[in-house]
């Protein structure tokens, strides 16, 4: 994981202008939320995992799942998620556990992550700050 410095490091929004803004640029909500945190994740490549520039949120005022939340953002990064490839040799099987876990344990969910994706994640942040300082 790799911090990156930014001007909306402790700024508030409303998650619906942040989503307003940052779906249409490639961003989703994280699928590691829950009712007062979580995530906009930008998909920048798929090298030996996957990485991320990931920028975390807290709800301020409400909860995520309501409307009207305000949150605050978090010190953006980029990261790379290493999977395993093949089957998973610990993996339990049937029916339920497949419906509950179906995926595999990262290899290491915090890896080693290229210079040219800390690049990339940089000029991405400073479009965002562009585009929300806008608003």
């Amino acid at each position: 994981m790799i911090p990156i410095p930014s001007d909306l490091e402790n700024r508030d929004f409303s998650l619906h202008a942040l989503e307003e803004t940052l779906k249409p640029m490639g961003f989703s909500i994280g699928g590691n939320w829950d009712y007062d945190q979580g995530s906009f994740d930008y998909k920048m490549g798929v090298e030996d995992g996957y990485q991320f520039l990931r920028i975390p949120f807290k709800a301020v005022k409400g909860m995520l799942d309501s409307p009207g939340v305000v949150v605050k953002l978090g010190k953006p990064f980029v990261l790379s998620h290493v999977y395993q490839s093949g089957v998973d040799a610990d993996g339990r099987n049937g029916a339920l556990r497949g419906a509950v876990d179906q995926f595999q344990t990262p290899v290491d969910p915090d890896g080693q992550v290229k210079d040219k994706f800390v690049e990339e994640g940089e000029k991405l942040l400073q479009e965002v700050e562009q585009s929300l300082m806008e608003r």
